[in-house]
């Protein structure tokens, strides 16, 4: 799983480089995430533009990563793909992360 840390606006932005996370990198992705957190200050993006698939493996992946966070911080999701934001509408995780329409829209916003 690769994983792109960049900082955009004074905000550390991740970006998954794959178009899939599911059961079979799940695993992965959380290793990838854990070391990507490790410098992880108030906030972090992840930008998900590149992803077309995601499954409960994969959702579950992802809320772990938001549980690393450091207490206060936030983990919030942009660029999610039309079948990744269906996902996570029909689960309600919209309403457990902020969705922002790509990293720009994130970094330049309101946090």
């Amino acid at each position: 799983m690769d994983l792109t840390t960049t900082r955009q606006h004074g905000v550390d932005v991740v970006t998954v480089n794959a178009d899939r996370i599911d059961a079979a990198v799940a695993i992965q992705f959380k290793d990838r995430m854990r070391e990507a957190l490790s410098g992880a200050k108030d906030r972090l993006v992840m930008d998900l533009h590149r992803v077309t698939f995601i499954d409960s493996s994969g959702l579950g992946a992802i809320v772990a990563a938001m549980k690393l966070m450091p207490p206060g911080a936030k983990l919030e999701l942009a660029g999610l793909t039309p079948a990744v934001d269906k996902v996570f509408r029909m689960t309600r995780m919209d309403s457990i992360f902020a969705i922002h329409a790509d990293a720009e829209a994130a970094t330049t916003g309101p946090a």
